[in-house]
This record gives structure tokens, C-alpha cells and sequence, in this order.
């Protein structure tokens, strides 16, 4: 089947045209996309007692993604325990405010025993992130930090 040059322009045209709504619409639909929650604890295994090091990696998403701005978090050690804290934080503003994305601690296991640590972002009462990791303590020789 042949077209007239015109013809050919114009199908072209329109097809570019298609092409770029669609990746405009998917550049619009990125920025709404939930980042997502790694969470490392080194070392994963050690000896009683054990300091363990936390890590949260918020990745991916976009910078202003609003249930991640200005959240509480909330830390479950697995040994009976939790810590929570909160910012004071000025009011969300879609394209301005951004969202933290590195989150660090530590804690201390003192008996052995298999854990697994929850670690919770929360607007409100509402989970709206959470990343878990294992860790696992041996019986230690008893000796505390220096």
C-alpha cells in the first residue's frame, strides 16, 4: 500500500505525538510510585552480648512521595522491645518537600537467641512502609563492650 509523502507526515506525526502523551503520562505515574524498604543489620550473627548496626534504605520513588515525608518510625528489636521517634517537620508541599532516604541505629542483644527486627514508617497509626531483617546471637564468653 502507498501513501503520498503528505500522508506519510502526517501518520508519522500523529504516531510521535501518541508516543509522547504515553511517556508523559508514564513520567507522571513514576512520581507517584511508592519507594521501596531495604533494611540491613550488620553483623547478622555474632556473639552475646551484640551490637548490631542498622541500616534503611528508602529507594526508588519519588522524592516528594507523601506518606514517606515526615513519618514516625518505629523500631521492634524482637527481644521484647521497640523505640519510636517522630520530627517536628514544616507542612508537605507536592513537589518541594522530600522525604528522608537513610535511616540508622544501633541496639545491643544481650541473650542469645534468633530475632527478627521490624522496622516501621507510620503516618499517624497507619503502617505505611516496613523493611524486617534477621539476626541471629550465640552464647558469648560474657564479656561487655569497652
Amino acid at each position: 500500500m502507498a501513501y503520498s509523502p503528505r500522508a506519510a507526515c502526517t501518520i508519522i506525526a500523529a504516531l510521535i505525538l501518541l508516543g509522547s502523551v504515553g511517556l508523559v503520562g508514564a513520567a507522571q505515574r513514576g512520581g507517584d510510585q511508592k519507594p521501596s524498604l531495604s533494611l540491613r543489620a550488620t553483623p547478622p550473627v555474632g556473639f552475646s552480648p551484640l551490637r548490631v548496626r542498622l541500616a534503611v534504605d528508602v529507594n526508588g520513588g519519588s522524592d516528594d512521595y507523601a506518606d514517606f515525608y515526615c513519618a514516625s518510625v518505629e523500631w521492634d528489636w524482637g527481644d521484647g522491645t521497640m523505640s519510636e521517634n517522630s520530627s517536628d517537620c514544616d507542612p508537605y508541599e507536592a513537589g518541594k518537600s522530600t522525604i528522608r532516604r537513610r535511616f540508622t541505629t544501633e541496639h545491643v542483644y544481650r541473650q542469645q537467641g534468633n530475632y527478627r527486627i521490624f522496622f516501621r514508617l507510620k503516618q499517624k497509626n497507619k503502617v505505611v512502609g516496613a523493611a524486617s531483617a534477621n539476626v541471629q546471637v550465640r552464647a558469648g564468653s560474657g564479656e561487655g563492650f569497652r
